[in-house]
């Protein structure tokens, strides 16, 4: 399961049940943003106990992608599954922009390396 573009590259790796990101993602508006979310909402509907977003290698998001985000976060507060979100603190849009994420989902685990 992927989703590529120009400038970026979103992947599952069923092994680890891990969703990274590399790249820089601008994408123009939510609708943009849908194959994404698409892909995050397929994973999460096998209800795997737990969910691992890997951002450390994604070097900009825009507001539209912190949103696409922020709205998959928020639906996740209704399953049962454990979610984990790594960041780099290397990578400076991360470290305010992931602890929002947290605040919308207390249980969300925020590993910033």
């Amino acid at each position: 399961m992927q989703v590529k573009g120009e400038n970026y590259n979103v992947w599952y790796d069923k092994n680890n049940g891990a969703v990274s990101f590399n790249g820089a993602l601008r994408l123009t508006g939510m609708q943009d943003y849908a194959p994404i979310l698409q892909l995050l909402n397929e994973i999460a509907s096998t209800e795997p106990p737990n969910m691992v977003i890997n951002l450390q290698g994604l070097e900009f998001l825009n507001s539209s992608g912190i949103s696409m985000l922020s709205k998959f976060v928020i639906g996740m507060r209704k399953k049962s599954i454990q979610m984990k979100i790594i960041g780099s603190t290397n990578v400076p849009w991360q470290g305010k922009s992931l602890k929002n994420l947290q605040r919308l989902m207390p249980g969300l685990t925020l590993d910033l390396q």
